[in-house]
């Protein structure tokens, strides 16, 4: 007999296939926002106008713009962002790019609701071996314009890492999932191939440890099930034709989806786990972690779990092979790394990397 607990998330929409500009013009009308804080990639704002179009579309309502957020969201950015949000008097958090920036706005709702000024005070409102401490309810929240398909905007976490101790730090509060998410493929085109593909490998990464995890349950498999499909038949798709809006918006459906078991109580696994340690400590792409570390998971959990691994190699439409080959041809085939030494990291630094990846929230489980 399943046993469990689903718990929604304070996410209020999903729009997907409408212009981002216009969307967000109809989301701030919603929520009657006066001030967005923009949080933003900073090559979309330099060399592209995608950004401009949005603060010509938001009028007075663009409160400022901060560009400078970089890869694994260390805290210093953080607090930058936080202290320039609050001299805005933002209302509303707006962000348009990756995963690192979606984390970033999370983290600075937390700054902004808790008093959180120095890159020390951060400690106030980290988990801390999973263990949350009490803090203030964010009241700026946040809308969501990801632009590539990692999936950290259905979330309820953020990774922030700390640049001294060389560790992503898990931050969490139910209010700092985005009130909404605006999926416009259009603002993709100008996602580096490596960067979406990569961040595809991470989705699917969600939907596999999803699907294996001993604590899986319909609910969760139905999503990472049609997850997995989307993605696994989109992804190359795109590499084949960079601007195939149609299959680069099956991308980001897929991802949505794959963040069902995240999102509804299913732990993730050791990919995930030694993903964020590659990360933190030896700065391997987020999405690259998942291409590296996921078909040695599967090998090395196939005892366990080969009835859930069964049903991974089906949805990718390779019924009754292993699952562990399945994704590993299906990665090189996308043309990304797939090993520890593909990424620069060599057995010297594997002790490090066990040591580290033990004090991550999914290992231990």
């Amino acid at each position: 007999m399943h046993q469990g607990r689903v718990v929604f998330g304070a996410m209020d929409e999903v729009v997907f296939g409408r212009p981002a500009a216009q969307a967000l013009v109809e989301q701030m009308d919603r929520l009657r926002a006066s001030r967005a804080f923009l949080m933003v990639s900073g090559t979309l704002n330099r060399e592209t106008d995608e950004i401009e179009k949005i603060r010509n579309s938001l009028g007075p309502r663009c409160a400022a713009t901060f560009d400078a957020m970089p890869p694994h969201t260390p805290r210093e950015a953080v607090i930058g962002a936080a202290e320039q949000a609050r001299a805005a008097n933002a209302d509303l958090i707006v962000t348009v790019g990756g995963g690192s920036i979606t984390d970033g706005a999370k983290a600075v709702q937390l700054c902004l609701a808790n008093d959180v000024r120095t890159v020390d005070d951060i400690d106030r409102v980290r988990a801390n071996r999973g263990v949350v401490p009490p803090m203030a309810a964010p009241s700026v929240r946040q809308i969501s314009v990801p632009t590539t398909i990692a999936g950290g905007e259905f979330s309820a976490l953020a990774g922030v890492t700390n640049q001294r101790t060389k560790v992503k730090e898990m931050l969490r509060h139910e209010l700092v999932m985005p009130r909404a998410v605006i999926l416009d493929p259009a603002v993709t085109l100008h996602t580096p191939e490596w960067l979406w593909l990569s961040t595809g490998i991470r989705a699917v990464d969600h939907c596999v440890e999803g699907l294996c995890s001993r604590e899986a349950h319909p609910f969760a498999d139905a999503q990472a099930l049609k997850g997995l499909s989307m993605l696994t038949q989109a992804l190359p798709r795109v590499k084949a034709d960079p601007n195939d809006l149609d299959a680069r918006m099956d991308c980001q459906i897929g991802t949505w989806l794959s963040m069902g078991p995240l999102s509804s109580g299913v732990p993730m696994g050791a990919s995930h786990g030694i993903g964020y340690v590659l990360g933190a400590e030896f700065g391997v792409p987020h999405g690259y972690t998942s291409c590296v570390m996921l078909p040695s998971v599967m090998r090395w959990n196939k005892s366990v779990n080969a009835d859930r691994q069964a049903l991974v190699s089906a949805a990718m439409g390779q019924l009754g092979k292993d699952a562990g080959d399945v994704l590993d041809a299906f990665i090189r085939g996308l043309g990304l790394p797939r090993s520890l030494q593909d990424v620069r990291i060599g057995p010297e630094h594997f002790d490090r990397i066990a040591e580290q990846a033990m004090a991550t929230p999914w290992i231990p489980r």
